[in-house]
Formats: structure tokens, sequence, C-alpha cells
């Protein structure tokens, strides 16, 4: 079942489904809606020892053995996209690149994605359409109005893209993740149905005036 539920895509509404990060991007370009992506990172169990690709899994943030997944959620925290996995010791941005996020965003229609600190640098790639928080100008000494400055853009960008942070949660709330009872191989289809499930549940959550 799990490979079937990976394939379903996330709902959007009663009989539309979005199976890839194109459609995602078509579909946010279409109804001029914003899309907020973050990385997650899931604990695993530690590769056998001999294995060639051990220290791949070793997250550079959490320095635990994890894989890493992005979820591209709408500006109310539907989820509308996740990732397959990648060994927890790839970048967000790195990740982001190889799903094709830069392409997509220059050929496609205009669509704003906020962003972490982990994506600086895929603003300038996509014309500004990957937003991030500000780079601090002053690592040291800072006056006092550019730390009032710096720090009410920081909270500004934030409370537009905490929504991304709650999907996240609902997202490992389910006990698959919480605690993992698989193999890291099967951790792209599991991470990908349970974004499919809970899509689905949260459409069927959304009042009738919402789902038209």
């Amino acid at each position: 079942m799990r490979p079937l539920l990976a394939e379903r895509g996330c709902t959007v509404s009663p009989g539309v489904r979005l199976r890839s990060l194109a459609d995602v991007i078509g579909h946010l370009g279409a109804n001029g809606q914003t899309g907020i992506i973050d990385g997650t990172e899931i604990r695993v169990r530690r590769p056998t020892v001999g294995r060639k690709d051990r220290d791949k899994f070793i997250s550079g943030k959490n320095k635990q053995n994890a894989v890493k997944a992005m979820l591209l959620t709408a500006a109310d925290g539907r989820v509308l996209f996740c990732s397959p996995t990648k060994p927890g010791s790839c970048a967000d941005i790195t990740h982001a690149r190889q799903l094709g996020l830069v392409r997509l965003l220059t050929e496609g229609a205009a669509v704003e994605i906020l962003a972490d600190a982990g994506y600086q640098g895929l603003g300038a790639q996509t014309g500004g359409r990957v937003v991030t928080p500000p780079h601090r100008k002053f690592k040291k000494n800072a006056p006092d109005w550019y730390e009032e400055m710096y720090e009410r853009q920081q909270k500004a960008h934030s409370s537009r893209r905490i929504r991304v942070e709650h999907g996240i949660a609902h997202h490992k709330n389910w006990r698959a993740l919480a605690r993992h009872l698989g193999r890291r191989e099967h951790m792209s289809d599991t991470v990908r149905a349970l974004a499919a499930l809970l899509s689905h549940q949260q459409t069927a959550d959304l009042p009738p005036a919402r789902q038209r």
C-alpha cells in the first residue's frame, strides 16, 4: 500500500491531486497563491558497520542519523507536496535544487515561495521568487537601529511562513514517523504516503465554501 499511497499525490479539492512539484507550482501560479517550503528530518536507524555510505545519514544540524524531506504547503498550512527523502547530510538548498525548484520557478508562472535561511541564494537564482529572511549585514557591534530593524524583518518573515511548521508538525505526528518502525529503504514511500493521507484529511475538513 505504501507505494500506491505515495504515488497518489496530495489532494487540493475533491478529485484533484497534485503528484509532482511541477503540478504544485502550476497550481499555485494558476490561482495566484503563495507557497511555503521547509525541510524536515526524520530520525532513522544507523546503517550497519562497514557500509560505505554510513556517514551520509548523519545530520549536520542534529548530529543524528536521519533522512530529510522537503515539504511545500499553501499559505494556510495545507500540505501540497512532499519530496522523496535524502540522507540527512544533504543541505536544504541542495535538495531543492536537485528537485528542480529553480528551473520550475524561472520557466513557469510567477509564484512566490517563502523559505527560511537554509534556502538563501535561491532568491537570486529565481529572480526573487523565493523569499528568504534578510542577510545580516553586521556580525559584530551592530548599531541599535539596525538590530531593531533586523528583528522586525525577521519576525515579519517568520509570521508569514509559520504555517509550514504547523504542516510539518501534523505530518510528523503520524506514528510511523514519530517512531521509525520500518527500513530506511521504505522511508521515501512512507513520508509521501503520509503526506497524501494528511492532505486528504485536511481537504475533507474544509468547509464547502473553501473547497469550491
